[in-house]
């Protein structure tokens, strides 16, 4: 891209994009932009007058300058990205927008909303990212949709982010919003005692050769798996079910949130000796599952789910993305809550346990593999014909523990709205604020014009598989899956469970 002639480039130290980085850039489309979002409620202060929200704004639009990475643009060769670029001044115009609703109490209409700002891409002639300020006309709260493109960070750097713009407690004096504010990890990172560079140089390539070992290794399994000789492995990628979720990914988003308690779904996790994402994943199956037979579809096999690993070594806060997204098979033919459940917590560490046993980088090289072989059938407009990698992306990132504030406004709730992988699904994320869990759940709107459904029947799955650990005699109505028989492991465990 050529650089625009009226901007002012500054020299700054910033990030390095890695080949995760890049690939978000390479593999965005008008139909799939590569960006995430955050949907956050705010109250407004007891004392604000009618015009608060709109001053906010304007003092906000006052803040041109920034710092990395919300001052970059990328510079690009032939489409291929090389390096973030400092820009001295930002356009405020583009980077800060004002939109007014009758009422975001509302939340058809502010999820109206949310899905026409998350379709739009990000032009990448400027730093990518945007706040859009929401105010209601009706009510003390209004709403921030904030969203940067992903190649500048995965959930834990943006959640490092959001924890920078809010404070935990009203702050009016030394306000300084995100994009402007030095963070504690740059800051501490100028005392790091600089690293030999012919030590790191030979650590690099070790870890290369190694990582590129390991991810040999991982191919081999999966074709064993898929030669049916080693069964007990992760899902062959692309055997997913085809449903009408899936396929080829185009413009236009619905989006829905909810929330849910997460002081009882650590209690519950606790009871069935499941972790927290395991008890989501079993919801998250039973809810999508009879959001779709009530649409027409039936099922003769498990649906898959796309899980995000995070890479980070405990106390790592560099930026950028280091995450590997494979896919885990759910369950299949249980009515019982609790044995669905159990089939999805053996399912699910089969694959941690194959991430275990692999270096970090194998598995982001696998995921870049798979991924961009999703990317080549989406370029060719050959999703619809070929299977998905699987049928939903869910996430679990978790976010601050206490109140924060902006300013001396209220954060009542985030909800996190990610993009959509090729091969296309619903993408649910999950952010726990504040001791709830709050939930963005996004789809294409080619044969989807309401997520709502989806988002009630997630809390119903929830609540049912709470009231099973005590009522043995609840059961999952009909959804839609076709059961021919079961197999003599199955059949084991319901009798053992049944005594």
């Amino acid at each position: 891209m050529n650089e625009p002639k009226n901007e002012s480039v500054v020299k700054q130290k910033v990030k390095k994009l890695s080949f995760l980085d890049k690939a978000f850039w390479l593999t965005e489309s008008d139909n799939n932009p590569k960006h995430v979002a955050s949907l956050q409620i705010l109250e407004l202060p007891a004392n604000a007058d009618k015009n608060y929200v709109r001053n906010l704004f304007e003092e906000l639009q006052k803040i041109n300058t920034g710092i990395s990475p919300f001052n970059c643009r990328v510079q690009s060769f032939l489409g291929y990205p090389i390096k973030l670029i400092p820009l001295a001044q930002l356009n405020m115009q583009y980077h800060l927008q004002y939109h007014l609703l009758d009422d975001i109490s509302d939340k058809e209409a502010l999820h109206k909303k949310a899905a026409e700002l998350h379709e739009i891409r990000l032009d990448t002639d400027k730093p990518l990212w945007q706040f859009h300020v929401i105010e209601s006309k009706k009510g003390n709260e209004f709403s921030l949709y904030i969203k940067i493109h992903h190649m500048l960070g995965d959930g834990a750097t943006l959640v490092r982010w959001l924890q920078a713009a809010y404070s935990q407690e009203i702050n009016t004096e030394n306000f300084v919003p995100v994009w402007a504010k030095e963070t504690e990890h740059k800051s501490s990172r100028k005392n790091k005692r600089p690293q030999n560079k012919l030590v790191s140089f030979f650590k690099n390539v070790f870890d290369f050769i190694f990582a590129t070992k390991d991810f040999i290794w991982v191919l081999i399994r999966v074709i064993l798996k898929l030669l049916r000789i080693n069964t007990h492995y992760m899902p062959v990628p692309f055997t997913g079910t085809k449903t009408i979720l899936t396929g080829q990914v185009k413009k236009g988003r619905v989006v829905t949130t909810l929330d849910l308690p997460f002081d009882r779904i650590k209690a519950l996790s606790k009871r069935l000796r499941a972790s927290v994402n395991e008890i989501l994943l079993c919801s998250f199956d039973i809810g999508i599952h009879r959001f779709l037979s009530e649409l027409g579809q039936s099922f003769d096999k498990a649906l898959f789910t796309n899980m995000p690993i995070n890479l980070r070594k405990p106390g790592d806060t560099s930026g950028g993305n280091m995450i590997a997204i494979v896919p885990v098979e759910l369950a299949h033919g249980e009515k019982d809550p609790y044995l669905r459940l159990r089939r999805i917590i053996e399912n699910h560490r089969i694959v941690l346990r194959a991430a275990k046993r692999s270096r970090p980088g194998a598995f982001a090289y696998y995921t870049v593999f798979i991924q961009s072989f999703a990317l080549i059938y989406e370029m060719l407009h050959l999703s619809n014909v070929i299977n998905p990698i699987a049928n939903i992306l869910i996430s679990n990132v978790p976010g601050p523990r206490e109140q924060m504030y902006f300013k001396d406004c209220t954060l009542k709730s985030i909800y996190p709205i990610s993009t959509i992988t090729a091969g296309g699904g619903v993408n649910i994320t999950l952010m726990t604020y504040n001791n709830v869990a709050n939930v963005g759940i996004v789809c294409c709107d080619k044969d989807i014009k309401s997520l709502d459904p989806l988002a009630q029947y997630f809390k119903e799955a929830f609540e049912l598989l709470e009231k099973s650990v005590d009522n043995f005699d609840l059961n999952i109505d009909d959804i839609g899956e076709n059961i021919k028989d079961k197999s003599r492991s199955d059949i084991i465990e319901e009798k053992a469970y049944s005594k």
